[in-house]
C-alpha cells in the first residue's frame, strides 16, 4: 500500500511539474532589448557592415538552428575582433550568444546552433579592438518553435 501512494504521489508531482513547463513565454521586449544593448556597448553607434552573418532563410526545426558569423578583420595585435553577440530579439532571452576573441584566434569566424522561438531576426554585433561596433541582421522562417511564445 506504501509504495502506490508513493508512486501517485510521485505521478502527481510529475504532473504538476510537467503543466509549469507548458505555461507560455513571452518574447523579449523592444525596451528590454535596447537595454540589453546599452548595457553591453553603451551609447557607442552600431554601424552596418564588416559582418556576415549565415543562416537557413527557413529552418524546421527552432530547436536547432545552424549559424555562422565571420567579421572582416586582420585579426593582428593592433586590430581585432574582440567579442561577437548574437541577438534573437522574439526570443524571452534576446541576447543568445557572446563570443570573447583576440589577435591569436586567427579569423573572427565562430560557428554554433541556437534556438529561435519562432520566425524572426537574427543580429550579429562585432567590437573591435578600437572600439567600433559593427552589424549585420537576416531574418529565419522557423516552422516549429523552439520557445513557446504568447
Amino acid at each position: 500500500m506504501a509504495e502506490t501512494l508513493r508512486r501517485r504521489e510521485f505521478l502527481a508531482h510529475g504532473a504538476a511539474l510537467f503543466s509549469v513547463a507548458l505555461v507560455p513565454v513571452a518574447a523579449a521586449t523592444p525596451g528590454e532589448v535596447e537595454l540589453e544593448l546599452a548595457g553591453l556597448f553603451g551609447d557607442r553607434p552600431i554601424l552596418p557592415g564588416r559582418v556576415t552573418l549565415e543562416i537557413p532563410p527557413i529552418s524546421e526545426n527552432g530547436y536547432s538552428v545552424p549559424l555562422s558569423v565571420e567579421v572582416e578583420s586582420p585579426m593582428t595585435v593592433e586590430d581585432h575582433v574582440t567579442r561577437i553577440v548574437l541577438f534573437a530579439e522574439e526570443n524571452p532571452q534576446p541576447n543568445i550568444a557572446r563570443f570573447e576573441l583576440g589577435p591569436r584566434a586567427g579569423r573572427a569566424r565562430v560557428q554554433t546552433r541556437i534556438r529561435l522561438g519562432g520566425s524572426q531576426k537574427v543580429r550579429a554585433i562585432a567590437e573591435l579592438s578600437d572600439g567600433s561596433l559593427w552589424s549585420t541582421e537576416t531574418f529565419s522562417i522557423v516552422t516549429l518553435a523552439a520557445c513557446i511564445i504568447q
